[in-house]
């Protein structure tokens, strides 16, 4: 399993659906970050073949936020650890038994070598009243601090949060848990569907291990002068 980084670092989110400029992404800013992320847009038009192929690279954190049944979930991780990657993640709201679910396939399949399971909390899209209407009550910060405690306690190494919520889960269950933050911008660059935000600044000052980045690295002119910029503003001075 991935350990948690010395320092902070980026995970560059290559969103596309197109291998080749996912490829090419990953070469372009893998002297600036420490993973890059293959979501549900590339992997659907890819397949699995290309989670090996970036991971020439640097290795993949694997974002497909897995959600159903106990059995089917296990099944879907020893599928996909065929191609080693660093981190997958799941829906803390799958529960219980399908968070152990999935960490026994990954230990049964890997060994030590498994992927770190984390566990998404609350998408960083959802405002309070979004939450509402799929009838959760309480907010987001309620909500997430709800699924990690659950996560943990089923076995995930870490979780997926808002930059709003690193401090208060840092507070809650101190520095063990490895925290994956996406939703993270820089000063001054369009927010676009998120809507919990923050800068990579104030994101690393409220305690995450990893800020997963995607618009603001790939949609610059330069994405590899976009993902130096950014980490040189969270190198550890």
């Amino acid at each position: 399993m991935r350990q948690k980084p010395n320092a902070a670092g980026i995970i560059a989110a290559l969103d596309t659906p197109d291998a080749g400029l996912a490829e090419a992404w990953a070469g372009a800013v893998a002297p600036h970050v420490g993973l890059v992320k293959v979501g549900l847009e590339l992997f659907c038009a890819e397949g699995l073949p290309v989670v090996t192929r970036v991971a020439k690279h640097r290795p993949v954190f694997l974002d497909l936020k897995f959600h159903d049944i106990p059995n089917t979930v296990a099944g879907a991780v020893r599928s996909v650890c065929a191609a080693r990657p660093a981190m997958l993640t799941l829906h803390g709201g799958g529960g219980t038994a399908m968070i152990e679910a999935a960490r026994r396939a990954a230990e049964d399949t890997l060994g030590e070598e498994r992927p770190a399971i984390l566990a998404v909390t609350v998408l960083t899209s959802f405002t309070a009243a979004g939450l509402a209407e799929t009838g959760v009550s309480g907010g987001p910060a309620q909500q997430v601090l709800r699924l990690a405690r659950l996560a943990l306690s089923a076995g995930a190494d870490g979780l997926v949060c808002s930059p709003h919520e690193v401090s208060r889960i840092r507070d809650a269950f101190g520095s063990d848990p490895l925290l994956v933050v996406p939703g993270v911008r820089p000063a001054g660059a369009e927010i676009g569907d998120q809507a919990r935000v923050a800068t990579p600044e104030e994101t690393i000052a409220a305690g995450a291990d990893w800020l997963v980045i995607g618009r603001p690295i790939m949609a610059a002119a330069d994405p590899a002068a976009a993902a130096a910029a950014i980490a040189a503003s969270i190198r550890p001075r």
